[in-house]
């Protein structure tokens, strides 16, 4: 189903809060990597948002999440902050890892390789 223009106003309103409190909570450059707020996705109702976070050089992205997540209170309490003015009711957050940085690296990966061998087998021929 097609979102609809209110949920990416919404979505967008809260994937910029939500950057900005993971900032001034330090979750923002942890561990010599990055995480950021890839996308929100909202419910037709505006009472859900869909998280995914985008987790540059982070060994291990799984127990990031959860360390973000035990903070559930303290983000959702910020957002009520940040948002009071804007929405009637905070929606309840769900994060999710967002992996299209990964997919991104494995097909240059990819394509690296291919270049590679080609040009191999065009040095072979010769």
């Amino acid at each position: 189903m097609q979102e609809t223009k209110r949920q990416k106003q919404i979505g967008q309103l809260v994937q910029q809060e939500l950057s900005g409190i993971l900032q001034r909570m330090g979750f923002n450059v942890v561990e010599g990597g990055m995480i950021s707020v890839a996308a929100v996705k909202m419910t037709p109702d505006l009472l859900e948002a869909k998280v995914y976070l985008s987790m540059f050089q982070i060994k291990a992205p799984a127990e990031m999440l959860e360390r973000i997540k035990e903070r559930m209170g303290e983000i959702k309490k910020a957002l009520g902050i940040g948002l009071g003015k804007q929405l009637r009711r905070i929606p309840e957050l769900s994060f999710f890892l967002d992996d299209t940085l990964d997919y991104v690296f494995k097909m240059e990966e990819l394509f690296k390789k291919i270049k590679e061998d080609d040009a191999n087998i065009k040095d072979g021929n010769k």
